[in-house]
């Protein structure tokens, strides 16, 4: 059974149908891109997933149990951890206490101790622990990337959402985030399922890739599967002439 499923989810935003009855799959183990024009319904995918929007219809299911019932606050001890699109960080707090946010809703209360320990190596992984006790604001934005992304490691997830993580970084960047993303998923044992327009990195670290486009699922496969589909060559890569 996949670690997570959409079955036959639909929301809609008023008039507009943001997922159209979409079903995903992403296996245990795997980097799965999934990819899309603007307004295909990636991120609200992922706030589907996440419980920040629940379905009109369908369900979400993660480890072989619905996350429905699950409320936001609850969906990072369920296991499930992600970045966002345009960087939500507290600008006014350390780049310490802003990885504690994740590590506390893991930890509990009384883990402070082994809280700010866990922050300090998620910092140390990603390559800003001499920044720990430094502000947030002012940082650059692919250091505040960074950040968010050793705070969504240090809630120990098993699934990690990474929303447009190349966003912003030049190609020298993102070439090294192709190989990061890989190096994450094995060290941690994650699962990953990543959305991202750069294209080169999709195909490069992707072991599935799920397209949408206007809220429907158009195409699902291997990176050279998907890369042939007449579809999604139509939708989305460019036609061919």
């Amino acid at each position: 059974m996949p670690l997570l499923q959409l079955r036959n989810v639909t929301r809609r935003f008023g008039g507009v149908v943001a997922l159209d009855d979409v079903s995903l799959d992403v296996r245990q183990g795997e980097i799965a891109g999934l990819i899309g024009p603007n307004g295909a319904g990636k991120t609200t995918a992922f706030n589907v997933i996440t419980r920040l929007y629940s379905p009109d219809s369908g369900d979400v299911v993660f480890d072989g149990e619905s996350l429905l019932r699950t409320p936001p606050h609850k969906i990072v001890r369920r296991g499930i951890a992600r970045t966002f699109q345009n960087v939500e960080l507290f600008l006014s707090m350390s780049v310490l206490d802003n990885v504690l946010v994740g590590a506390h809703t893991r930890t509990g209360p009384f883990g402070e101790r082994r809280a700010r320990k866990a922050a300090h190596e998620a910092l140390d992984y990603v390559g800003l622990e001499e920044i720990a006790d430094g502000p947030a604001a002012g940082l650059p934005y692919g250091t505040l990337k960074r950040i968010e992304l050793a705070r969504a490691l240090v809630a120990e997830p098993r699934l990690l959402l990474l929303d447009e993580p190349a966003g912003g970084l030049s190609h020298e960047e993102v070439d090294r985030l192709g190989a990061f993303i890989k190096q994450t998923r094995d060290r941690f044992e994650l699962t990953v399922l990543l959305v991202e327009h750069h294209m080169g990195l999709v195909m490069r670290v992707s072991d599935s890739v799920t397209v949408f486009d206007f809220g429907q699922k158009i195409a699902a496969g291997t990176p050279a599967e998907v890369q042939r589909d007449a579809a999604v060559i139509e939708a989305y890569l460019g036609t061919t002439d």
